[in-house]
C-alpha cells in the first residue's frame, strides 16, 4: 500500500480578521442567520473595517465564510444603563469606537444555519477574549438577544424568563450559549433592537471579566490633548532659484518649531512661485516644467520635518504621473514618513489653464496627534468629503487654498467654518497672498488664513482660534484640544454627528482608485 496523501483528507477551518473582500459573503450570511431582521448594509461593514479592523472576526471553512462577529471598544461608564443597540454602535457604523476605552463591546455574532453544531460561536467568542487580553481591556460586554422569549411572553416577564434560563429550566439558544461561555447577566434592557420581534425587543446585558487585566498608568482620561498649529500665509513674489524658495520655507518651518508647533501648514500650489524664474510662459507647458521639481520639493520638506521635529502640511504641488498632472497635497511627518492627498474636485480655472486631473480617494492619516485629513481648496466646498473624513476618525481637516479674489476666498472660509460646525471638527485654512507679475494665471492672490472650531461653550467664542490679517505675509499660531473635541462630540449643546437621521439619509462612499 502506498503512503497516504493526508492533504486530501484535510478540511481547513480558520478564525481570522474580516477583510474588505469578505463583505459580499457576510451580507449573504446575515440574511441566512437572521431572516426577517434588518441586515447590515455594505457601508456598515466598511465602516467597521475602517474604524476597528482587529475587532472584526470571521470563521472560514473550506474557503467559505460560515460565521462572523463584530465589536468595538467603548468606555462603558459613559453610556446610559438603558442604552440601545443604536446608541452603542452609532446606528451600526461604530464611529464612536474609542481606542482609549476599557471595554470590548460585542454587537453581533452570526453563524450559518448549516454549521451550527461545529462550535463556530465558541471559536468567535474565544477570539474576542484573546483580543481583550491582548489589548488589556477590563471586560467584554454584550447585549444578547433572548429569541425564545416570544414562546413564554404570555406567561412570564423577561426577568422571570431569564431566571428560568439561568437555572436551566428553559433553553434559549443565545442566552444559554453566552452563560456557557462565562458571561454573567448585568441587567435586562428594553427596546434594545427594534426589529428583534422574537425577543420582544428585550436584551440581556452581559459581561465577561478579563482576569488578566492590569491597570496601567497610561490608561486614564486625559484632561487635555493640545495640538499646536502654525499656519503660514505665504507671500507669492518673484524669486531667482529653488534655493531661494527653500530658504523661505525653512525660515517659516523654523518659526513653527520655535513655537513648539505640532503642525506647520503651507498653502495650495505655493510652489508655483518657482515658475517666476522658469523661462516657459505658456501655462500648461510651464506646469510640466514645474513638475520637474517634485523630487526636490519632497526631499526639502522631508528633511525639514525631521530637522525641525514638526509635521508639515506641505501645501500642494503639481505632480506629473503617467503623463497627467495632479494637484497633490503632501503630509510630511516628523518621523520622516510621507503621505499624499490628491485634489478631488478641479476648478474650471485649473482645467482651462493647466489641464489638471482629478483624484479619486478621500484619505485620513494617522499622526502622533491623532487622525487628520487634507482637503485642498475647492474640496472643502463639498460637504460629503468632510463628513466621510470625520466618520473615518479625522479630528482636524487642513485646507491649503489659493484664491485670487475675495469672493473665492470667502467660499473657502465660509465652507471651512460650516464643516467645523456640522462635523464637530477643527478646520485650518492656509492661503497665498501677494502676486507673481510674470506668471500667467497666478498674477494676484487674496487670503486671510485661520484656525476654526465648532461653535459651543468649550471653544473660542466665535469659533475662531486665530486668524491672520488679510493680504500680508505672516503666520498665525493656535492650539486646538483633541480631548475637548472628543468630549464635546459626546455631550455638547448639540451633537451633529450623533443626531444624524441615518434612517432618512447617509453619505455612501464609492471606493475608487486606491492610489489617488
Amino acid at each position: 500500500m502506498s503512503k497516504l496523501n493526508l492533504s486530501q483528507f484535510e478540511k481547513k477551518i480558520e478564525v481570522r480578521n474580516i477583510r474588505y473582500e469578505d463583505i459580499d459573503q457576510l451580507l449573504v450570511l446575515q440574511q441566512l442567520a437572521f431572516p426577517g431582521m434588518e441586515p447590515w448594509k455594505r457601508e456598515h461593514l466598511e465602516s467597521h473595517l475602517n474604524m476597528f479592523p482587529e475587532g472584526q472576526f470571521c470563521v472560514e471553512y473550506e474557503g467559505k465564510i460560515i460565521g462572523s462577529c463584530s465589536s468595538l471598544i467603548v468606555n462603558f461608564d459613559e453610556y446610559d444603563d438603558k442604552h440601545t443597540w443604536d446608541d452603542i454602535t452609532d446606528e451600526g457604523y461604530i464611529t464612536n469606537h474609542d481606542y482609549e476605552g476599557y471595554n470590548l463591546y460585542g454587537i453581533e455574532v452570526m453563524v450559518h444555519p448549516e454549521y451550527r453544531r461545529m462550535k463556530i460561536g465558541n471559536r468567535l467568542y474565544e477570539a474576542r477574549k484573546e483580543l481583550a487580553r491582548k489589548l488589556n481591556l477590563k471586560s467584554i460586554i454584550i447585549g444578547g438577544r433572548i429569541p425564545n422569549y416570544h414562546k413564554y411572553a404570555g406567561e412570564m416577564s423577561p426577568r422571570e424568563y431569564v431566571e428560568q434560563v439561568m437555572s436551566k429550566r428553559i433553553h434559549d439558544p443565545v442566552l444559554t450559549f453566552q452563560i456557557m461561555n462565562g458571561f454573567t447577566v448585568m441587567r435586562i434592557n428594553p427596546n434594545y433592537l427594534p426589529d428583534d420581534k422574537a425577543s420582544y425587543q428585550y436584551a440581556t446585558l452581559m459581561e465577561w471579566n478579563n482576569i488578566d487585566y492590569r491597570p496601567t498608568s497610561k490608561r486614564h482620561f486625559k484632561t487635555s490633548f493640545p495640538v499646536r498649529i502654525t499656519v503660514v500665509q505665504y507671500m507669492m513674489k518673484d524669486i531667482d532659484s529653488f534655493e531661494e524658495f527653500a530658504r523661505q520655507v525653512e525660515y517659516y518651518t523654523d518659526v513653527a518649531s520655535d513655537f513648539g508647533s505640532d503642525f506647520v501648514v503651507y498653502p495650495e500650489i505655493f510652489t508655483t512661485q518657482l515658475m517666476s524664474f522658469l523661462e516657459e510662459k505658456i501655462p500648461h507647458k510651464a506646469i510640466r516644467k514645474l513638475a520637474e521639481y517634485t523630487e526636490d520639493y519632497i526631499e526639502l520638506f522631508t528633511d525639514l520635518a525631521v530637522k525641525y521635529n514638526v509635521n508639515i502640511i506641505g501645501g500642494s504641488h503639481f505632480v506629473e504621473e503617467n503623463d497627467k498632472i495632479y494637484n497633490i497635497a503632501y503630509l510630511f511627518r516628523r518621523d520622516g514618513t510621507i503621505e499624499k492627498q490628491y485634489k478631488i474636485h478641479i476648478t474650471p480655472n485649473e482645467q482651462k489653464w493647466w489641464g489638471i486631473e482629478t483624484g479619486d480617494k478621500v484619505r485620513v492619516f494617522d499622526t502622533d496627534c491623532g487622525k487628520i485629513a487634507i482637503q485642498i481648496c475647492y474640496d472643502i466646498e463639498f460637504p460629503e468629503l468632510a463628513r466621510y473624513a470625520v466618520d473615518q476618525g479625522a479630528n482636524i481637516i487642513f485646507v491649503p487654498f489659493c484664491t485670487d479674489d475675495r469672493q473665492g476666498y470667502l467660499r473657502v472660509r465660509y465652507c471651512a467654518q460650516a464643516r467645523a460646525v456640522e462635523n464637530q471638527v477643527y478646520t485650518v485654512i492656509a492661503g497665498t497672498v501677494g502676486n507673481l507679475t510674470q506668471v500667467e494665471n497666478m498674477d494676484i492672490q487674496y487670503a486671510q488664513s485661520g484656525i476654526f472650531t465648532p461653535s459651543d461653550f468649550e471653544f473660542a467664542r466665535d469659533g475662531i482660534v486665530g486668524e491672520t490679517h488679510p493680504n500680508i505675509e505672516t503666520v498665525v499660531v493656535g492650539d486646538v484640544d483633541v480631548e475637548v473635541l472628543r468630549r464635546q462630540r459626546k455631550s455638547g449643546t448639540v451633537r451633529q454627528l450623533f443626531d444624524r437621521r441615518k434612517d432618512l439619509y447617509e453619505v455612501t462612499y464609492k471606493m475608487q482608485d486606491e492610489s489617488k
